[in-house]
């Protein structure tokens, strides 16, 4: 006779070292999750105009110091602007759509780009600008 139970194979798998990757993984993701994302950097110029009061999501074409055009977060050329917000617009019931543009870019891409929104058939288009009372309050902070 063998030893009894000495011989036999554990077959228990020893789950701490796993769980603690596992954490160690789980802290890493939370906290460099909120740093990958990111919306289109736009210094938007100043106006004395109130905010607008919304709960609804709105279509925004922003375009950067750059000359890079977005709608919403998604790059598109100049080219394809035009046909790509067609194709958004029909499936949307609202037909607003609202410009974002850097104030040093020069004026006349901006216009480019409103030419191709009223061609695409925008008949509803907002600029959106920053509040001069709310860079003031940044500035003293």
């Amino acid at each position: 006779m063998m030893g009894g139970d000495q011989n036999r194979l554990m077959s228990d798998i020893n789950v701490t070292p796993f769980v603690d990757v596992m954490l160690v993984l789980l802290i890493i993701f939370m906290v460099t999750a909120p740093m990958m994302m990111h919306g289109v950097d736009v210094a938007l110029p100043e106006a004395t105009t109130k905010p607008m009061a919304s709960k609804q999501e709105y279509l925004i074409i922003t375009v950067d110091k750059e000359n890079q055009i977005f709608i919403n977060d998604f790059k598109v050329s100049l080219d394809f602007l035009q046909e790509k917000l067609k194709a958004i617009r029909q499936g949307r019931n609202d037909q607003e759509v609202y410009l974002r543009a850097d104030k040093d870019i020069p004026y006349g891409v901006v216009v480019r780009v409103m030419s191709e929104i009223k061609e695409a058939g925008v008949e509803k288009l907002g600029m959106v600008t920053e509040p001069i009372e709310e860079k003031k309050r940044k500035a003293r902070s």
